[in-house]
């Protein structure tokens, strides 16, 4: 099935029966990726005394609670309401589903004991001639192990200030990283990545010129034979009034 997309007087067409799903699977097992200090997900059937909520079990239906974090348990979207005292939904905020985003791929450089992506990194892979809205960012090297892994006291690789206020520069509103967070794990509270990347000066009362449409999406993972460019980004969520929702964002290739 084929689109044709028109976007800032660009015409082009994408095939939607070919999609890129960058979403990490979250699952109740050892295999689901975790980060900061948490356990694994819970899935389990609802009990009520003697009823099971299990098919299995003698049941009519499968009827499960699901108990994850989606900070810590996978692929997830958030709003600036991960940093603010006010509260802020992602699903508030985020409206449009649909942008034109670019996939790069970085090798973060060794900073003292961290690996950290620098502007200069991103100014080399990030085309300047490039106007989209999102900025898909694929680590190297690009290990399997990204969609299982344990995060929790590795002090992975992250962005710096200076690189994420390059990206705000550039006009991206829509970051998306295969890393677990976007600021070092232990900063002391600093959080200096999330905050240049949606403008937020002070946690305790909102600048008017935050930038509460912007999102970031971590913990996703870029399959090695994706090229880097330009694609469609269909960034799914889940109807959740939270600062973050479990999320899929999809690519579409570009064909003019």
């Amino acid at each position: 099935m084929k689109a044709k997309i028109e976007h800032n007087g660009q015409r082009f067409t994408v095939d939607l029966s070919q999609p890129i799903d960058l979403s990490i699977t979250l699952s109740a097992t050892e295999k689901n990726p975790i980060a900061w200090y948490l356990d694994s997900p819970k899935i389990e059937p609802v009990r009520f005394d003697n009823w099971v909520g299990a098919v299995r079990e003698g049941s009519s239906t499968n009827f499960n609670n699901i108990l994850f974090n989606p900070h810590a348990h996978g692929t997830h979207t958030e709003c600036l309401g991960h940093i603010t005292k006010e509260f802020y939904s992602i699903n508030a905020h985020l409206k449009q589903f649909f942008f034109l985003a670019e996939l790069i791929s970085v090798t973060p450089q060794q900073m003292d004991n961290d690996l950290v992506i620098t502007k200069a990194i991103l100014a080399k892979a990030f085309p300047q001639n490039n106007q989209v809205e999102a900025l898909v960012i694929r680590t190297l090297p690009n290990l399997e192990e990204k969609k299982s892994k344990n995060y929790s006291h590795t002090n992975p690789p992250y962005l710096n200030e200076e690189a994420t206020q390059y990206l705000v520069e550039r006009g991206v509103q829509h970051l998306l990283v295969d890393l677990p967070s976007v600021d070092r794990e232990m900063d002391e509270g600093k959080l200096l990545s999330h905050k240049a990347f949606w403008n937020v000066k002070n946690i305790h009362e909102l600048n008017s010129d935050a930038r509460l449409q912007a999102t970031i999406t971590e913990m996703i993972f870029v399959p090695d034979h994706i090229q880097d460019g330009t694609y469609l980004l269909n960034l799914q969520i889940v109807s959740i009034e939270n600062d973050a929702s479990p999320s899929k964002p999809i690519l579409y290739k570009i064909n003019q």
